[in-house]
């Protein structure tokens, strides 16, 4: 019989640990300067030049409604894809790579810490933590994909006018 695990970077945003399936990240980055760009919505912080590529970067505190992202030595810019969109998600701290089986995955309740139940793909337990375990397709939902895309397109677009 197969064991089925999955391997997943594990964050923190203020007191909780969240994981991301490590699939859909890319790279870890020190957090950097992020230019404001006007309009966006109000989870989006601005974006990042990452090797010639304008990113967008979300404060995920603001997306869950967490209060304000408070930067520290430990924050960290995680930068992931999202339905064929690569974008950073600044957090608290990166603590780790971990592997987790899915028999220890429960699904999600309709309401943890105030965070919507979409944006859950489940409650991860491992010894005596529980991790949140994200789905990142969610966070962005359809019409902030489509805002992200044309984001991402205006950003280039005046990044190449310089």
């Amino acid at each position: 019989m197969q064991r089925k695990e999955r391997q997943l970077v594990v964050f923190t945003l203020g007191k909780e640990e969240y994981g991301v399936d490590i699939l859909q990240v890319q790279e870890i980055k020190r957090l950097t300067e992020i230019t404001r760009v006007p309009n966006a919505p109000p989870f989006v912080e601005g974006v990042i030049n990452l090797r010639g590529n304008i990113i967008p970067v979300i404060d995920l505190h603001k997306r869950f409604g967490l209060g304000a992202f408070e930067p520290g030595p430990e924050s960290r810019i995680v930068i992931v894809t999202v339905r064929d969109i690569t974008l950073g998600i600044m957090v608290d701290s990166v603590s780790e790579v971990l592997t987790l089986e899915e028999a220890a995955i429960a699904p999600p309740p309709p309401l943890v810490a105030g965070i919507e139940a979409s944006f859950l793909e489940g409650i991860g337990r491992l010894d005596d933590r529980l991790l949140i375990l994200l789905n990142m397709d969610r966070i962005l939902g359809l019409e902030e994909v489509a805002a992200a895309q044309e984001f991402q397109n205006k950003a280039a677009e005046a990044g190449a006018g310089r």
